[in-house]
C-alpha cells in the first residue's frame, strides 16, 4: 500500500512537467539554452541576424542574387559576391525578346537576370552597401516585401518575376526583421544593377 501512495504522489506531481512539455504556447515562451546553458532568443540563434541568416539560407536568396562562377560541377555561388545582383557589366541574354513574350517564357543564362512576358528584371543588389540595402530602413525593407513594392516606396513599380515576394509576405514581422537584420550586416558590395526593362509591348 506504501508503494502504491508513493507511485502515486510521483505521477501526480510529472504532471505539471508533462503540462508544460506538451503545451506548445508554454514552450514558445521559455528561451532556447545550449549544453552551456546560454539563452537563445532568436527562434534558438545567438542574435537576429544569425536567425536571418538561417532564413536567407532557406529561402534560396542566393539562386538568384548572388552572380555565379563556373566550378568542377558546373555554375556555382560566387561567395566573394554573395547577394550583391546582377553584376552591372552583365548584358541579358540575347535572345529573342518578341517571342519570348508571345510564349510566356521565363529565360535566364545566370539566373541573376530575367526575360520575360513582364521586360527584363534584374536580381537586386542585397548587400549593405549604399548601392545595395545600406541606406534602407526595416520599415521600407518589411513594406517592400509585404506590398511588393519596389524599394519599399510608395508609388514605385512592382517587384518582378521570379522574386516571390507573394510567398515572402507571409512570414511573420520577427522573422522579416531578422532577414533585414542579416542583410544590414552583410559585406557590402558596390554594384549598381541595370533598370529593370518594360514588356516590349509596353514600348510602342
Amino acid at each position: 500500500m506504501y508503494k502504491k501512495i508513493i507511485f502515486a504522489a510521483c505521477i501526480l506531481a510529472c504532471l505539471p512537467l508533462a503540462f508544460i512539455s506538451c503545451n506548445p504556447a508554454a514552450n514558445a515562451n521559455t528561451p532556447a539554452t545550449d549544453s552551456t546553458g546560454m539563452v537563445f532568443k532568436f527562434n534558438g540563434y545567438e542574435s537576429q541576424a544569425k536567425w536571418g541568416e538561417h532564413l536567407v539560407t532557406l529561402g534560396g536568396c542566393n539562386d538568384c542574387h548572388t552572380p555565379k562562377k563556373m566550378g568542377p560541377q558546373g555554375p556555382e555561388d560566387d561567395s566573394s559576391l554573395s547577394l550583391s545582383g546582377h553584376p552591372a557589366q552583365m548584358p541579358p541574354p540575347d535572345i529573342d525578346r518578341k517571342m519570348v513574350e508571345a510564349k510566356h517564357f521565363g529565360v535566364t543564362t545566370t539566373q541573376t537576370v530575367w526575360v520575360g512576358p513582364w521586360g527584363i528584371s534584374y536580381a537586386a543588389n542585397l548587400t549593405s552597401d549604399s548601392t545595395g540595402i545600406g541606406n534602407w530602413k526595416e520599415e521600407q525593407f518589411i513594406k517592400c516585401i509585404r506590398e511588393g513594392k519596389w524599394m519599399g516606396l510608395d508609388n514605385t513599380r512592382p517587384l518582378l518575376p521570379p522574386m516571390p515576394w507573394r510567398n515572402m509576405r507571409l512570414m511573420t514581422d520577427d522573422e522579416l526583421k531578422a532577414i533585414f537584420a542579416y542583410l544590414k550586416s552583410t559585406k557590402p558590395v558596390h554594384n549598381n544593377i541595370p533598370v529593370a526593362a518594360p514588356p516590349l509591348s509596353a514600348m510602342r
